[in-house]
């Protein structure tokens, strides 16, 4: 895989084929997840792994802004033994390229944490960071919406050198 291709290739995908992930695909999602450098080299995130349909659908229940996770092959939470937001969306983003290398397309989706804990039974002392959503993307459905379908600004427009 060429690293800079897959991070500029990327995109969030919300729409999935009614398809499985492989155990060998989704291995090494969550071992890209389990490499992922942490502050203090503490390793604070801790995985469960959504594959149920009834669960998918539970999780896409939780939440308007997660409806399409019903129809996602896997759902992974990313949960840690001490909440750390940056050490959660370095391992999110890890996993998320890791799958798309594969073919897997991915999403994180915005849930009440607690809820979400209670749900799959993610003890108090756990924090519930972020889900994230894997599937094979349906090619017909994988367009962007048109409220996002618009071009990234230039990196002239968002880069200061030196000073602001």
């Amino acid at each position: 895989m060429d690293a800079y291709k897959a991070i500029v290739n990327k995109r969030d995908q919300r729409a999935f084929l009614p398809r499985p992930i492989p155990e060998d695909a989704l291995g090494r999602i969550l071992q890209a997840g389990r490499m992922t450098g942490s502050s203090k080299n503490r390793e604070p995130n801790r995985f469960v792994v959504v594959r149920d349909r009834g669960r998918l659908a539970a999780i896409a229940a939780l939440s308007g802004f997660a409806r399409w996770m019903a129809a996602a092959a896997v759902a992974i939470v990313i949960a840690q033994t001490e909440r750390h937001e940056f050490d959660a969306g370095r391992c999110a983003q890890n996993m998320m390229l890791a799958a798309w290398d594969d073919g897997i397309g991915s999403c994180p989706a915005h849930v009440p944490e607690a809820e979400l804990a209670t749900l799959l039974g993610i003890p108090a002392s756990i924090a519930v960071n972020r889900v994230v959503g894997f599937g094979y993307v349906d090619a017909e459905r994988a367009a962007p919406p048109r409220a996002v379908a618009r071009r990234r600004r230039l990196l002239s427009e968002l880069v200061h050198w030196e000073t602001w």
